[in-house]
């Protein structure tokens, strides 16, 4: 049901092409034939006239204005689409460029629709300045959040600070790609196929980890423990060779590896190294690194320790010691 009444304001596609066509030519037909003169005699009759004050509004006002607002606001939704459709075959434009013609378009288009609309009904333009302050009011209380995550999916689409296919990261945990950007919200589908609709707001006024903004490039890092009784200068040199030799690691930045801390039951080292592409993601390339230091390790008889803890338990001096 309410799919039927989004289709009677902002139809799409054929439907909208063949519904206009024949609603143009009934009314045609019925002007040329005089059928709406008889319409409106009839509607025009004091009984289906509501007035308030000095302003009358009969049936036939009401049924044309309908009609109007109607045959304009669909001939807007089939130009509106023409031209969405034009500008998705503009391969050379960025898609967030895209969507923002596109939404400053329908928005300048369906402005026009509406005074166009009111022009036609006969209405005089001075009414908008009392819609206007009804408009504050609703914005003031009911339509704050729609409009700041109106306002807040423009400002993403100038700054292109999150864009189509971005791997983002949200403050609470949440990690996907951005698959696509409307007035009120951002989609998100996250690594493990959730869709996610995330307000414009959120966006704006917290901090969001973009992991692709300026490239795709990724550290990874892996904590290693080796006991005491192993070569440190080897288990360096060997933890740097397993970072070296996955497909995945870039030359540049170089992997690295340090001495950490002497701790408990380990000397313990950090091993930091970069992939190409952290879109297709990091735990792979970060398990398979820590599979080949753990065979290295065990080829070249290197320890790995776990924690450890000597006990000494002293028992009481006996009644005849003390």
């Amino acid at each position: 049901m309410k799919t039927f009444w989004l289709s009677l304001i902002k139809p799409n596609g054929a439907w909208a092409g063949i519904l206009l066509f024949l609603t143009l030519v009934a009314i045609v037909v019925a002007g040329t034939t005089g059928h709406l003169d008889v319409v409106r005699e009839y509607l025009d009759a004091p009984m289906l006239t509501f007035s308030v004050g000095s302003l009358s509004i009969s049936a036939y006002d009401s049924l044309r204005g309908i009609l109007v607002l109607a045959l304009v606001f669909w001939t807007t939704a089939i130009v509106a689409a023409l031209v969405e459709g034009r500008l998705s075959k503009l391969t050379r434009m960025r898609p967030t460029t895209r969507i923002l013609i596109t939404k400053v378009f329908q928005i300048a288009l369906y402005v026009v629709a509406f005074l166009v609309t009111m022009d036609l009904m006969g209405l005089d333009l001075t009414t908008l300045t009392v819609f206007s302050g009804a408009l504050g009011i609703g914005l003031g209380f009911g339509l704050q959040k729609i409009a700041s995550n109106f306002i807040s999916g423009l400002i993403l689409l100038l700054e292109r600070s999150v864009e189509q296919d971005d791997l983002i990261e949200l403050p609470d945990g949440i990690t996907g790609f951005v698959r696509r950007s409307s007035a009120r919200y951002t989609l998100i589908e996250t690594v493990d196929g959730k869709e996610i609709l995330v307000p414009n707001e959120d966006l704006i006024t917290n901090r969001v980890t973009n992991w692709t903004l300026t490239n795709t490039r990724g550290r990874i890092e892996i904590a290693v423990g080796i006991s005491y009784g192993s070569d440190l200068e080897q288990a360096q040199a060997l933890i740097l060779e397993a970072a070296r030799e996955h497909p995945s690691t870039i030359e540049d930045p170089a992997p690295q590896c340090f001495l950490r801390n002497f701790g408990d039951s380990s000397v313990d080292f950090i091993l930091l190294f970069w992939i190409g592409d952290v879109v297709q993601g990091r735990w792979a390339p970060q398990s398979e690194v820590m599979f080949t230091i753990w065979r290295k390790f065990r080829e070249a008889g290197i320890e790995i320790p776990f924690p450890q803890r000597d006990v000494h338990i002293k028992s009481p001096p006996s009644p005849t010691e003390a």
